[in-house]
């Protein structure tokens, strides 16, 4: 059974990190992979507990789609700092395949490896298709996928089939959401949430709620734990963090209008250029978000933890320019103390 509050102490909550392997306009996949090489070694450096890599697909400002294969990637770069999917989008494959891409992971980096699971395909309907999912199909499978492929992992597995490797391995398992369905999920199987509260706030306290009341320790964990999605964009000034800030809030608003793109680099004064319905857009994920200096950005942590009690936060800080994104990482981690390893 797993006790996720036994790693090195922090002063307030863990902090880790969610890299989507952006890609500006000017670089190419290998910048960013290499970027993400350079976070990793930092974020090890300084401390966070784990960093994790999203599943997306036909989005060209997001590079991780082979999820496993950039997991393997960071791990062969770093020593210890854990390393998973937040999340692999399990209706996109087999419980199989997955079983034994994680199996194989955490064979080759033994304790260094997460697997979080969503039901969203991570594309488009078209995109959909190409990865041969069954649109067609009525029920949610997802709920049956995710105890099949724990199974498939476990030291005593009930299928005739073996995932080798990966059988008996039992890679931790963790259930994303944006919604209470997720959070329901988690709560029956006894296993870790994370709510994408970074892009999709509005049911972040009901879904903290059900997930609370209803958890049914298991195996894996005893206690319920959250964690949370969490915006922080850190810089020497208030007023440089609202700069760099813009480039997130431009291809924010352009993925919910259908525009999705490469990050942009930042521009002065973005909100006063944008309308009354952009502008609430972005007031809704601003509540999830801390922009500012060391010591604007520690008050905007510290009460996003007190309203949400979080367990841990998975911060993401989709900063325009590498080294500026460095920065607002090791930003964070002075403000809450974390030494430097």
């Amino acid at each position: 059974m797993t006790d996720l509050t036994d790693s090195p102490a922090r002063p307030d909550v863990p902090l880790s990190i969610l890299d989507l392997a952006a890609v500006g306009p000017n670089e190419s996949i290998g910048d960013s992979f290499a970027g993400s090489v350079r976070l990793a070694q930092t974020a090890e450096r300084l401390g966070y507990r784990r960093i994790w890599y999203a599943e997306h697909h036909n989005i060209r400002s997001i590079a991780s789609s082979a999820t496993a294969v950039l997991i393997a990637h960071i791990a062969a770069h770093t020593e210890k700092i854990r390393l998973g999917a937040g999340g692999i989008m399990l209706p996109n494959h087999s419980p199989l395949v997955i079983a034994e891409q994680f199996g194989t992971l955490e064979s080759l980096y033994p304790g260094r490896v997460d697997l979080g699971l969503g039901r969203a395909p991570g594309s488009d309907q078209r995109t959909a298709r190409a990865l041969r999912r069954n649109l067609e199909s009525d029920s949610d499978q997802f709920p049956q996928d995710v105890i099949e492929l724990m199974d498939f992992m476990s030291k005593n597995p009930q299928q005739a089939v073996r995932a080798v490797p990966g059988a008996g391995l039992e890679v931790p398992v963790w259930i994303l959401g944006s919604s209470t369905f997720g959070a329901q999920l988690a709560a029956h199987l006894g296993l870790p949430y994370a709510f994408a509260s970074h892009f999709a706030p509005q049911q972040i306290m009901q879904a903290i709620q059900i997930y609370r009341e209803t958890f049914k320790p298991s195996a894996q964990l005893h206690k319920p734990y959250v964690m949370l999605g969490f915006n922080v964009f850190a810089a020497d000034t208030d007023e440089e963090a609202e700069f760099r800030a813009t480039s997130w809030q431009q291809a924010f608003v352009n993925l919910r209008s259908g525009r999705p793109g490469r990050l942009p680099p930042p521009v002065e004064n973005y909100r006063q250029k944008v309308g009354p319905a952009e502008n609430a857009l972005l007031d809704s994920v601003l509540s999830c978000s801390a922009v500012g200096s060391v010591e604007t950005v520690k008050k905007g942590v510290e009460a996003f933890v007190a309203r949400t009690g979080a367990d841990e936060l998975m911060i993401t800080s989709q900063v325009f320019d590498h080294v500026a994104r460095l920065r607002s990482y090791e930003l964070l981690a002075e403000a809450f103390g974390q030494t430097k390893r």
